[in-house]
């Protein structure tokens, strides 16, 4: 078996030291990482232990500024947070729905979008929150937007060295509201067949603004642009809803595989984008 080096940063510029000669990878709650290892996907020389980092800890929350949360935050403190709760409704569907409890005490946002998987849970409901990556790297920081983070299955921007230190999420507006959906086929089978994360603003009983993002229907998460502009100034009825699932339908790109048909994560797409958007109008006209 392969000797592996452990190593503990406690600053982000030591752990950007740490990486960027390659052969290494972070380790923040390791739900991912451990069992990369373990089947041998991954084969790093090094494993960089990045949780006692300050920035990659941080839930910083502003009504006017919005959230600041770090990458190895675990999902357990973000449902337990009461005013990140109140404000994001639909991150916490997410962060009380990835793995069970135990996992849930560990994983976190940021390992789930730089994972990369399609099927990650989170990354919809980031790419409708209009979520920035912030990252660190040898030649300093920058910031990309989420729906641009994924490149393929368990492929990021992330050049050699760089790290995610954080995601900033926009404050919600009066009138907003969002909400992730998916579809498993049994309880114990905790991948999806398709996922939708939505958000809408809601102005004089129109749509002001939408974003609408699917898993587990392309190579990568997908922002479905088209389906989120296809809502705005329309009135907020079931005939704009149907036509926003159906264009999010359209634009899913899935494979046949043992978990369901393309034609029937089409289906789950136009379903649930029909059902999240519904849900998220709801939560919309709650917050006045």
């Amino acid at each position: 078996m392969k000797w592996i080096d452990y190593a503990s940063a406690s600053s982000v510029q030591e752990a950007v030291d740490l990486l960027k000669g390659g052969g290494a990878r972070p380790l923040a709650g390791g739900t991912d990482l451990i069992v990369n290892l373990r089947i041998r996907r991954l084969d790093p020389d090094t494993v960089v232990d990045v949780k006692g980092i300050p920035e990659l800890n941080e839930v910083s929350y502003d009504a006017s500024k919005g959230l600041t949360l770090g990458a190895a935050v675990p999902c357990y403190k973000i449902y337990n947070n009461k005013a990140v709760a109140k404000a994001y409704p639909g991150l916490i569907d997410v962060a009380s729905l990835i793995g069970g409890t135990q996992i849930q005490g560990r994983a976190s946002i940021g390992g789930n979008l730089t994972n990369a998987a399609p099927s990650g849970d989170s990354i919809p409901v980031l790419i409708a929150l209009g979520a920035i990556a912030n990252i660190a790297g040898p030649n300093g920081t920058r910031q990309v937007a989420v729906e641009d983070f994924c490149t393929g299955p368990g492929k990021t921007v992330l050049k050699q060295g760089e790290l995610l230190v954080s995601l900033s999420i926009p404050a919600p507006v009066k009138g907003s509201g969002a909400q992730y959906m998916r579809f498993i086929p049994r309880n114990e089978m905790d991948i999806a067949v398709a996922g939708v994360g939505v958000s809408v603003v809601l102005e004089n009983g129109t749509f002001k603004s939408a974003r609408i993002s699917l898993a587990s229907v392309a190579p990568t998460p997908l922002f479905v642009k088209a389906a989120g502009d296809a809502l705005v100034g329309k009135p907020v009825n079931d005939a704009s809803i149907a036509v926003a699932a159906g264009i999010a339908r359209d634009a899913a790109k899935p494979i046949t595989d043992m978990r369901g048909t393309i034609e029937y994560r089409k289906h789950l797409c136009e379903v649930l984008t029909r059902r999240g958007l519904n849900v998220a109008i709801e939560r919309a006209k709650e917050n006045k």
